[in-house]
């Protein structure tokens, strides 16, 4: 027998310390106040430790009230995966995943045909945006650094080159301050700075000027279309790079320091089609 309490005192926990609130936490089960108060009650007894400071008309998690309430999300996220995984047998094989949309279309959409390869069995569910109604089984996110409190595992670094339409190849050997930067979470991405340090030009290009743009994609077609010169990852440019409409004015590489990670919450880590789509990412050349 495993020592638990009641898992009505549980779930009247777990909705009272996401809510701050006995009054919410009763509407959202349907029962009183007094029940929600009577239950959390009783789990405080049985535990032998505070789990709510009471405030002038508000409540407060104390420590051990946090602790148990992340470990309780995490276990009952896993128990709903579980029955709805039962209810609705099409669920098991449906791998909901959240992607950068230029990952999703520059890298991912060309490989699609390997994945279903690999795992014919898994139908992919890809979204760019977040959202509190999805429960997303792995999250590949552009950054420098692992998530806190998920598995998180680098991917690939970026591999920047400097690029421009092929009518301006003679243009790019003074960089005249037609530059094109990059956005990311309202700023701009230091890769120009980075490409100029390696190439020594550092302080010979005003990187101040130019054009910034939110996606790559936008990047990337303005670099087409002669508007500029670029700093972009070779991996996601690969197909302009081999139809020959966008073409490196330099053989200076850089490497990172931002690359794309997949995170995967505790919760999640263990399920079998997660596994497979991890196993297929690190098989998978990002070339």
């Amino acid at each position: 027998m495993r020592s638990l309490p009641a898992l009505t005192s549980l779930r009247v926990f777990e909705t009272a310390g996401k809510c701050l609130s006995f009054t919410k936490a009763a509407s959202q089960l349907n029962v009183t106040q007094s029940a929600v108060s009577r239950q959390i009650k009783h789990l405080e007894d049985y535990l032998g430790v505070p789990l709510f400071v009471r405030r002038h008309h508000r409540l407060e998690l104390t420590a051990a009230g946090q602790q148990l309430l992340s470990k309780l999300e995490q276990s009952f996220n896993l128990m709903e995966t579980a029955v709805q995984e039962l209810r609705d047998p099409n669920q098991r094989q449906k791998l909901t995943l959240l992607f950068p949309p230029t990952f999703a279309t520059r890298w991912l959409a060309p490989r699609l045909a390997d994945f279903h390869i690999h795992s014919p069995e898994l139908q992919l569910s890809i979204h760019n945006n977040d959202s509190e109604h999805n429960i997303f089984d792995c999250h590949i996110r552009f950054g420098r650094t692992a998530r806190p409190n998920h598995y998180s595992e680098l991917i690939m670094l970026e591999q920047h080159v400097a690029v421009c339409a092929p009518h301006l190849l003679e243009q790019a050997k003074q960089l005249n301050g037609n530059l094109l930067h990059i956005l990311h979470e309202g700023q701009r991405l230091p890769v120009w700075e980075n490409w100029l340090q390696a190439a020594g030009l550092t302080g010979e290009v005003d990187v101040n000027g130019g054009m910034e743009f939110s996606t790559l994609d936008q990047v990337s077609n303005a670099a087409i279309n002669g508007a500029g010169f670029a700093i972009v990852d070779k991996r996601m440019i690969s197909h302009e790079l081999k139809m020959g409409t966008l073409v490196p004015f330099s053989q200076i590489e850089v490497s990172g320091p931002y690359g794309y990670w997949l995170d995967i919450k505790a919760e999640r880590q263990g399920l079998a089609k997660v596994i497979r789509f991890t196993e297929w990412l690190r098989q998978i050349s990002p070339d």
